[in-house]
């Protein structure tokens, strides 16, 4: 480690201004998730699909997310997802994958006429977890699920 009477003024203006920007652009979460709660809310690639659509839009019928996550399995358009397909989809995510995220507060699940997925307390740090490792993991689902809305 470096005296801090070693360092150049030039050293010490560059790290103060790292240090600026951290703070400033982006302020650490109040709480860091550990690597194994973000592995394990990222394990299946169904739920890693459900938070890449987070990323574009943080509130999601359960029967969009269904639709668009059977389209993306089968590589076709959304319009033409047999609605059998999306009903196993939607069974899939209801009694799985969205209680997984509920469970880690990574979602809320809203009930009333239509199920509703919301982002909860814990998504902006696993999407950012997702965001930052998206390009070399799940290129091609994270462009589709973000496809609509860009």
């Amino acid at each position: 480690m470096v005296d801090e009477s070693e360092q150049s003024d030039s050293d010490r203006g560059l790290q103060r201004n790292v240090d600026d920007y951290i703070r400033d652009v982006h302020p650490p979460p109040a709480e860091v998730l550990e690597l194994e709660f973000v592995y394990e809310a990222l394990a299946h690639p169904r739920r890693r699909y459900v938070c890449y659509s987070l990323l574009s839009s943080t509130r999601w019928s359960l029967t969009e997310l269904a639709t668009k996550l059977a389209a993306w399995e089968q590589d076709i358009p959304e319009e033409d997802v047999a609605g059998f397909t999306r009903d196993e989809m939607y069974v899939s995510l209801y009694h799985a994958h969205i209680p997984k995220l509920v469970e880690l507060d990574i979602v809320q699940y809203e009930t009333g006429g239509e199920e509703i997925v919301v982002a909860d307390t814990n998504a902006p740090q696993v999407l950012a977890a997702l965001e930052g490792a998206g390009a070399s993991i799940d290129a091609l689902q994270e462009t589709h699920a973000r496809s609509d809305y860009e």
